[in-house]
Order: structure tokens, then sequence, then C-alpha cells
């Protein structure tokens, strides 16, 4: 578990995830009605919305209840409440943690994610405590073997092994402009700045390359190294937790596990 990378644990915990897809799916329907309230329903015109489908088809969420979230902002703006809130605080071992929220009702939230890290022997602290630790970066992620994406497109990319080839993904990545790329044995990450992670998604995907996720994400300078396997547990078990939390959409950490 990294404290920026996710793809790992999304593919870890894909059996629990696909039994709790309502609640992600609820979760996903917060960020699109918050993206009808501050800038339309119309995706063209619309960047933070254009997102917030591209990150739901990613998750493979239903094109009819992309529609109906769409609609139902559209048609009742007056009923969308969500704020976002950024709550920041500290883990066992002085771990960073920063918990990104879509919430209408603050003080309900404050005290459920203040609970958990009370939980688990963290603390909850002022705002800007720990933020100054991360950087704000765009994360693209390739999948090595696609059953829909690189594998059809890009035949003559592919290695004997019938994976994407390295040196070609690489290549491709710093032509766009991205800032570093790394690789293991079933993605590649692809960092760039906050603000060409658009153009880089796109130049790749220009090249047939099958794009599995692309975020903003907050990145830590240094990381925390947890040596204790009981704390790690803890750490991990107040992580668990907090994701399940109906208000909060994100969390970033520099725990190196």
């Amino acid at each position: 578990m990294s404290g920026h990378s996710k793809w790992h644990n999304i593919q870890a915990r894909k059996k629990k995830s696909d039994a709790e897809r309502g609640k992600f799916f609820t979760k996903i329907g917060r960020e699109l009605a918050v993206a009808v309230r501050e800038g339309g329903a119309d995706p063209n015109t619309n960047s933070r919305l254009k997102d917030a489908i591209a990150k739901a088809k990613q998750n493979n969420m239903p094109g009819d209840n992309i529609s109906r979230a769409i609609k139902k902002a559209s048609g009742d703006l007056s009923s969308v409440n969500y704020e976002n809130v950024d709550y920041e605080g500290y883990g066992v071992s002085g771990v960073a943690v920063i918990v990104e929220c879509l919430t209408d009702n603050k003080n309900r939230t404050v005290g459920d994610v203040r609970h958990s890290f009370d939980k688990y022997g963290g603390s909850l602290g002022a705002s800007g405590c720990v933020s100054y630790l991360f950087k704000r970066k765009g994360i693209i992620i390739i999948e090595k073997k696609s059953d829909d994406g690189n594998e059809k497109s890009n035949d003559n990319k592919m290695n004997s092994d019938n994976v994407l080839d390295s040196d070609f993904v690489f290549m491709c990545a710093l032509e766009a402009g991205a800032d570093d790329i790394t690789e293991d044995e079933i993605s590649f990450e692809i960092v760039t700045s906050s603000e060409k992670l658009k153009s880089v998604a796109e130049s790749l995907e220009n090249q047939g390359l099958a794009i599995a996720s692309q975020e903003i994400e907050l990145i830590p300078d240094i990381y925390v190294e947890i040596t204790d396997d009981k704390k790690q547990k803890t750490f991990e078990k107040m992580i668990e937790v907090l994701e399940d939390l109906d208000d909060v959409q994100q969390i970033y950490h520099n725990a190196k596990l």
C-alpha cells in the first residue's frame, strides 16, 4: 500500500469492492452531482464533469447510472448541497494522512473522521498540518495486458509475451511530456504535472495506449516506514475504516508499507 498509487490496492481488493459496488457508485454519484452544480450538465464545457464521468466509466459504473445521476442533479440543483472538505492528521508512527470528503453535514463528517483516527492510534490535526508534505501530480495507469484496449489497438507494440513493450511506452510518455514513469509486473505508472495530465493522457491515447485510470493525486515528498507489524496492521485498519465512510472520497498518506 503506497501513499499515492492505489492501482494495486484496487486489484487486491477487487472482490471486496465488487461486493460494495453500490456504496462506491454512491460516492461517484456525489462527484457527478457536485460537478453539475458547479459547471452545468454538459461535459464538453464542464471539465470537472468530464473527469467525473471518465472516473465512473473506468470503475465500471453503468452508463444508465451516470445519466441518471447527471439528470437528477440537473433537475434539482437546490438539493445538491455537498461541500468539499479536507481533513489532515497523523496515523501511528507519525504517518501523514489527508482525507478528502464530499459532505452535506460537516459536523457529522468531522466526527466520523476524528473517531476513526482516535480509535486506531492517530490524531486529527489542523488544516495545513501535513499538506505541505505532498505535491499535486497527475497519475496515469496503463495496464501491460488488457482484454479490450492495448492488445487490440497495439498489436505491433506488443512483445513476444503479448505484453506492451516497455520501450515503446516509455518513449510515448516522455515525448508526451511526462515527468516520470515506472513499471511493475502488471502496469505502467506515468507521473505528470497536474496541469499536463489531460494533454499527456490524450497523447498516449493517440498512440493507441488504453488508459486504465487517470487522476490528480497528492504525492508525498518523503515516506515514513512502519517497521512494527502490529502498528502496520493498525494503520491499514484505520485506512480501511476511513474508506468505508460514505463521505470520504479519497485518502492519501506517506506510509511506506
